[in-house]
């Protein structure tokens, strides 16, 4: 028995000299340490030694199962070394090339007519004034002279959280707030931001659009400035060219209230299928604050006067570079993205 454990433990360390791989030393290790591989043989004969062989061969058996596992670990380590230096050699990266750049972006068109007509206004000595689009019932109807029930509401249907709470149909809220703030003193801001209405989407309208109004509060504002804000702003963004139109029209917070329209600049005001023939097309509202708004917001309305507009940014873009359909500025596909 003594002669067969010392073959079985030459054999053993032969073949693992010989395994490259984890696969094929756990496969040795089976074949001589498993419960059916021939050391378990040897042990279990042990019973039919003598009382004197039986210690001798015993501590011989563990001799020699202690060094075929030891060889063994010994060997995985270093088979496990072997594989991982190959597996980097594999994967090395060569840091000298060219790096992978990713395609540089740029502003979306609608954040593009907001920068340029900030830019211009701010020349002009307004600021930016912003605010939550979460807004109050009196902060978006009644500090601008809508109080409840009054039927212009219906014009602004929003989006209502609860009785008192609501999505924002216009940025008018911000001038409010602007105006409590000042407590008296002259404004001049313009205030872009996003809006909510219960509209129907198609072609020309959207439940949510971007707006700019703008709103100037000191003592001798008069009509006359108002239309030379928009005449310089209609030339700054369409060209000098254009020319404006005011029409009479009805706002709640304005009194005297105008729409405001620019000379087509298809057909240069002879009458085509963009102006529906009429040489002018419509851009915004605006008009002089309403005594009664100011005087809410804590002015005297007998020594200080105001204009106010308001400014949908989609119908610039769309006027500006033939956009034919609001939603596509909200579809986000590349083909119209990239065009700008």
């Amino acid at each position: 028995m003594k002669e067969q454990l010392e073959q079985l433990q030459m054999e053993a360390l032969e073949e693992i000299k010989q395994a490259s791989t984890q696969k094929s030393l756990n496969d040795v290790r089976i074949k001589y340490l498993g419960k059916k591989g021939p050391m378990t043989e040897v042990l279990r004969g042990m019973g039919k030694l003598s009382a004197e062989e039986r210690p001798v061969i015993g501590e011989l058996a563990n001799t020699v199962r202690t060094s075929i596992q030891t060889t063994l670990d010994a060997r995985i380590e270093e088979v496990k070394a072997i594989e991982l230096e190959e597996k980097l050699k594999a994967e090395t990266l060569d840091v000298t090339l060219p790096g992978r750049t990713s395609a540089p972006g740029h502003s979306h068109l609608l954040q593009q007519i907001i920068d340029e007509m900030e830019d211009l206004f701010v020349g002009l000595g307004y600021t930016i004034a912003e605010g939550p689009e979460v807004e109050t019932d009196l902060y978006n109807f009644e500090m601008l002279n809508l109080p409840k029930d009054h039927p212009a509401r219906d014009m602004q249907d929003s989006f209502y959280i609860t009785e008192e709470t609501l999505l924002r149909t216009h940025t008018s809220p911000v001038q409010a707030r602007t105006m409590l703030e000042a407590n008296g003193k002259p404004i001049r801001i313009i205030c872009p931001g996003k809006v909510y209405r219960r509209d129907e989407d198609d072609a020309t309208h959207s439940h949510q659009f971007m707006q700019i109004e703008g709103l100037v509060v000191d003592e001798s504002i008069s009509m006359a400035d108002l239309k030379g804000t928009l005449e310089v702003f209609v030339k700054q963004l369409f060209g000098e060219a254009r020319e404006i139109r005011l029409r009479p029209s009805f706002f709640p917070f304005t009194e005297p209230s105008v729409e405001v329209d620019i000379s087509c600049f298809k057909c240069g005001g002879k009458g085509c299928n963009v102006c529906k023939g009429t040489g002018w097309i419509e851009i915004l509202g605006g008009g002089m604050v309403h005594p009664h708004v100011l005087e809410m917001a804590g002015y005297d309305s007998s020594k200080v006067s105001g204009f106010a507009f308001g400014i949908g940014v989609e119908r610039m873009a769309m006027l500006k570079h033939g956009v034919d359909d609001i939603r596509h500025f909200y579809t986000n596909d590349l083909r119209f993205i990239e065009q700008f």
